[in-house]
Order: structure tokens, then C-alpha cells, then sequence
């Protein structure tokens, strides 16, 4: 914890690093929406790479342990590059929805954009933007020149079914109905359980760390 400032700082091992970008990427590919940021696990995870591979430069070469520690630098980087890449993905094909989300974020609540993505985003949007007009709403008589790129893209389907684990006991959640001759009812997901259930339902079990997509 920081006495001074009052604010506590979580402090992980490099196992506990690599976990919880492990556990980042596995939600980020498996939501339908794009999560919050986690700029903090890219940047330890980086600084954790390049000190893995300064320690290798010295070790003994025909060491064993060097083959081992570099086939799991390797990993890592696979894993890092995979998670950044979805993000992106994500991020072209929904910039809309995601920036409109940025933009009405209540004052303290976790972006769902690191600043590089957040750049990003703005300039995609532009330069989509840019292109429509110049390649066809031109072209079109003047009460079409306007599109609503919101309502052009199509949003997240936030009612997709996804698999989960549990890592925290949860009590109560409830679950809607599939049709509407059923009632909505409420479940019990014990740790270390396995599920498929509709995404929003338990979104904000996603962002608390309370399930793991799978």
C-alpha cells in the first residue's frame, strides 16, 4: 500500500504476471465486446520479456535451461501479440460503439481504450468516415450525404452464449428467460464449475475476475 498517498499498488510475481495476461487474453478473445484496458499487465509483461532475454544473453550457451527459457519468451510474445491483435480487431469492426462508450464513461470508471488504441480508434473512424464520403455519399443526392456510422455498424451481440469457469463462488444471478413462456430465475455458480450462459449475463463477473472465459 502507498502511505503517502493513500492509493494501494498490486504487486505480482512474474508467475502471477503471466497469469493474468493469460487470463486477459482468454476473456478479450472469447467477449464479444471489447474489455477494459489493461495497460498496466502489458507493461510489466514487456519489462518482464526484455529482462528474461538480458539474464539468457548471459547465460551459458548449450545450456538446457536456455532452450527452455526461450521457447517460453516465445510463448509469452505469442500470447502478448495475440491479445493486442484481437483488441484491434475488435476495435475496426465496432470503433463506433467503442468510442460512443469512451465518451459516456462515468468519471472514474476503467477505460475500456489505452491511449494508443484510443488514437487509433479516432483515426480509424476518420478515415472511414473520409472514404464513404469521397467514394459514395458524394455521389448521392443531398438529403443521403449524412450516414450514422453508429447505427451503420452493428454492435456487440451482448446476448451471445459463451463458456466460462468459475473462480469466485457467486450466489444469485440471474438468468433470463430463452422464450417468453419462461420466467427469469436465479443460479448458484460454484468455483471451479463450467458453464455456457448468455454473455451479459455475467459481464460483470468478466471484469471482476469472479469467472474466466473458456
Amino acid at each position: 500500500a502507498d502511505s503517502d498517498g493513500g492509493s494501494e499498488e498490486l504487486v505480482l510475481t512474474p508467475a502471477q504476471l503471466i497469469r493474468s495476461l493469460e487470463q486477459a487474453w482468454l476473456n478479450e478473445k472469447f467477449a464479444p465486446e471489447l474489455l477494459e484496458s489493461k495497460p498496466e499487465i502489458i507493461e510489466c509483461v514487456v519489462e518482464q520479456l526484455d529482462h528474461m532475454e538480458a539474464n539468457l544473453k548471459r547465460a551459458k550457451k548449450g545450456d538446457l535451461k536456455v532452450s527452455v527459457h526461450h521457447m517460453e519468451i516465445e510463448r509469452i510474445r505469442y500470447v502478448l501479440s495475440s491479445y493486442l491483435r484481437c483488441r484491434l480487431v475488435k476495435i475496426e469492426k465496432f470503433f463506433p460503439h467503442v468510442l460512443e462508450k469512451e465518451k459516456s464513461r462515468a468519471e472514474g470508471e476503467p477505460s475500456i481504450l489505452s491511449p494508443e488504441e484510443f488514437a487509433f480508434a479516432k483515426e480509424y473512424m476518420a478515415n472511414t468516415e473520409t472514404y464513404l464520403k469521397n467514394v459514395a455519399l458524394k455521389h448521392m443526392p443531398p438529403n443521403l450525404q449524412k450516414v450514422s456510422l453508429l447505427k451503420s455498424v452493428p454492435k456487440p451481440n451482448l446476448d451471445s452464449f459463451v463458456f466460462l469457469r468459475v473462480l469466485e463462488r457467486q450466489e444469485n444471478i440471474l438468468v433470463e428467460p430463452e422464450t417468453d413462456e419462461q420466467r427469469e430465475y436465479t443460479i448458484d455458480l460454484e468455483e471451479g464449475s463450467q458453464h455456457l450462459i448468455r454473455y451479459k449475463t455475467i459481464a460483470p463477473l468478466v471484469a471482476s475476475g469472479a469467472v474466466q472465459l473458456i
